[in-house]
């Protein structure tokens, strides 16, 4: 699909596309849990926080919450929900623990290796992350893909977050490359696929949860990209 369309840069986003976020963030609560020594049903915590823990993510790309408002909401109103509550101190405490212990564990989806190692001789590789910057650069060391990537565009640093046609721009200039020549990689529809479709990228949409029509190109596992190209 793509390969006559002169394509120099693939832009990759970071969360639940390379890095698998569910897994790694999983090993964090339990980590969370046992060192401030909380009693908790994991599997019932993680049923209920990761719907929130979405919602609160839209809400930060909007600009409806801060950084601490998502750290501290998303647990607030998970432990609302499963009949918990802790003081402010405590929750404040288990989410800065939560963001220590995060980077810790590194589990990728299955193929992105053998992906970055397919497009790497032929192109340019970069991030685009809404990530908060201080995890983000350690997930990409510790995971040992930070070496595949020319540039990391990170919406802190910019100052606005995907799907903003600034960061898209900005990544696209530290790339010095054009939207006519590259190609986003991402799994949220509105974030990663509308947004850089704003500015004229060409897109690939991994549909991990099979939630939205297919109107868009589209994988269900990344080793199906290497087709495209």
């Amino acid at each position: 699909m793509f390969k006559d369309k002169q394509i120099t840069d693939i832009f990759f986003d970071l969360d639940h596309t390379l890095w698998d976020f569910e897994k790694n963030s999983a090993l964090a609560f339990q980590k969370v849990f046992e060192t401030h020594k909380i009693p908790i049903d994991l599997p019932e915590f993680l049923k209920v926080y990761e719907p929130i823990n979405l919602k609160y993510w839209k809400l930060y790309r909007e600009e409806q919450v801060t950084k601490q408002q998502l750290r501290r909401g998303r647990l607030n109103d998970t432990f609302s929900l499963i009949e918990l509550q802790f003081p402010i101190e405590i929750i404040d405490a288990l989410a800065v623990s939560y963001i220590d212990f995060l980077p810790h564990n590194n589990h990728l989806f299955p193929g992105t290796f053998e992906l970055l190692d397919f497009l790497k001789p032929n192109y340019k590789l970069h991030i685009i992350t809404n990530g908060f910057e201080e995890v983000q650069s350690k997930k990409l060391i510790n995971s040992k893909i930070e070496s595949y990537f020319k540039t990391v565009t990170n919406s802190e640093r910019v100052g606005v977050k995907k799907p903003n046609p600034k960061i898209f721009q900005f990544a696209l200039d530290q790339a010095k490359t054009v939207p006519e020549r590259s190609v986003m990689i991402g799994d949220n529809l509105e974030a990663d696929i509308l947004g850089a479709n704003a500015v004229g990228m060409h897109t690939i949409f991994f549909n991990l949860r099979d939630e939205y029509p297919q109107d868009y190109v589209e994988v269900k596992n990344l080793q199906d990209i290497k087709e495209l190209f």
